[in-house]
């Protein structure tokens, strides 16, 4: 899938219902989508060429999104590993550290004869 595209002077990403918006008009939600893509998909971009952005705007705003994104698909097998590895770290510190950070004390509130029959009030 290409993400990215120069076509009649214009640097163009790839939207939402597979058309391309003119790079001029991406917003954080578009970005994010790139993003994802990008880590998720096998996806290709045309390289930077100034020659064929004539439109300044068009070239700062491609050249710093080709960039990225082909870095972040360069680096997406490193990248998906080192967050898997944080979220297991984590999971495993909360796994083991759970038990002992909650403590529950129930107390009876009516005296009864036979042992928590009745309501039971538990704090923790």
């Amino acid at each position: 899938m290409k993400l990215l595209k120069i076509n009649a002077n214009q640097g163009l990403f790839s939207g939402d219902d597979g058309q391309y918006i003119p790079v001029d008009k991406l917003t954080k939600e578009h970005l994010l989508r790139l993003v994802n893509l990008t880590l998720s998909e096998e996806v290709e971009f045309d390289a930077f060429d100034e020659e064929e952005l004539p439109n300044q705007a068009h070239q700062i705003i491609y050249k710093s999104v080709y960039t990225k994104l082909s870095e972040l698909g360069q680096r997406k097998a490193e990248f998906i590993d080192q967050s898997e590895r944080l979220f297991l770290e984590d999971y495993e510190k909360y796994k083991h550290d759970a038990p002992q950070r909650i403590r529950l004390d129930c107390v009876r509130n009516e005296p009864q004869s036979e042992p928590f029959v009745g309501q039971a009030r538990c704090i923790l």
